[in-house]
């Protein structure tokens, strides 16, 4: 058996290996380039990376593709499904890690850190009067995407005494009621009540530029939005222009439409945010959680076995997995 990584998983994972697999680590984020080592890859792991309908198709002997984490826009699920290949996702390996880097943000923007931060090194001791912090307990929280990431921000911003809301098409009112939310069934309605907004969906074709220039006018001028979720979700253009006609208060990134961002983007320079370097799942823990998952899921489906954390369950109704050849 053979395993290809994009780039190494942490040590705990690759022990899982030991033994087992042959391994071959490409350092390199595009399968298209190694495709002589893909053509005998039982199983590729993709990291930082991706894998298209090319690598799928030059790839006769690939059986499973795995991504640590849950985000799935840099894989071709689809053409994967065509050939019988379930693509095995990390559900809540990451979940607390990126909900607590999101209620960072939250923190680090509504007491002004950065910038405070910033101005002191400059030695202007003022700042301290910008009139820019305010406490966050009994504000709205809103959050867009009611999953695992979701429901664990929400957790966390009520031990704050904050109010959690949530909308997410995919859940009854019950099922949100549930996790202590208010169910908002429109996602206007959330940005208008909301003072602070965050961000848990994955990027599609309907998510893409969910947030744009008419969503943030709908939002109060000193709401903060938060963005753990993908680059594309918001409008970069948009988010900037609000952000410099004060539009909203501020925001807080972990994620852009071009990684890593160029020196020269604009949202590099602008006011009244904070950027992180899609950093969000990685912290000691989750990195662990993530490989683990991610390993054992792609060896139980080269042994044949139906892992049930895979992008696209309806995978196993091909004819590779039910036998009608």
């Amino acid at each position: 058996m053979k395993f290809t990584m994009t780039q190494a998983v942490c040590p705990e994972g690759m022990q899982l290996l030991e033994g087992t697999a042959d391994i071959y680590v490409a350092n390199r984020q595009n399968p298209n380039e190694y495709l002589d080592e893909m053509r005998d890859t039982d199983a590729l792991i993709v990291r930082i990376g991706s894998c298209d309908a090319g690598v799928i198709e030059n790839s006769p002997a690939l059986r499973v593709i795995g991504r640590t984490g849950v985000g799935c826009d840099s894989v071709d699920v689809a053409a994967a499904a065509a050939r019988g290949i379930p693509v095995v996702i990390t559900p809540g390996a990451n979940s607390r890690s990126v909900a607590e880097h999101a209620v960072a943000m939250m923190f680090a923007l509504s007491k002004n850190l950065l910038e405070g931060h910033l101005e002191l090194q400059k030695g202007n001791w003022e700042i301290r009067g910008a009139n820019k912090a305010f406490e966050i307990e009994g504000k709205t929280v809103g959050i867009i995407g009611f999953g695992a990431i979701g429901r664990e921000t929400a957790k966390i911003c009520a031990a704050c005494g904050m109010k959690a809301a949530a909308f997410d098409p995919m859940l009854t009112r019950g099922q949100i009621g549930d996790f202590g939310a208010v169910c908002y069934e429109d996602c206007e309605s959330l940005l208008r009540d909301s003072d602070i907004v965050s961000i848990h969906v994955p990027l599609t074709e309907q998510t893409r530029d969910m947030i744009a220039a008419p969503q943030l006018a709908r939002m109060k001028p000193t709401a903060l939005l938060i963005n753990c979720g993908r680059g594309g979700i918001v409008n970069e253009s948009d988010l900037i222009a609000a952000l410099r006609d004060g539009v909203i208060a501020g925001a807080g990134l972990d994620v852009f439409c071009s990684e890593p961002p160029g020196p020269d983007d604009p949202l590099l320079q602008c006011p009244n945010v904070i950027l992180s370097p899609h950093s969000a799942a990685q912290t000691r823990e989750a990195v662990i959680k993530m490989a683990r998952m991610c390993v054992e899921g792609c060896l139980a489906v080269c042994r044949g076995e139906q892992w049930p954390h895979v992008a696209d369950p309806s995978v196993y109704n091909h004819p590779r997995w039910t036998g009608k050849n």
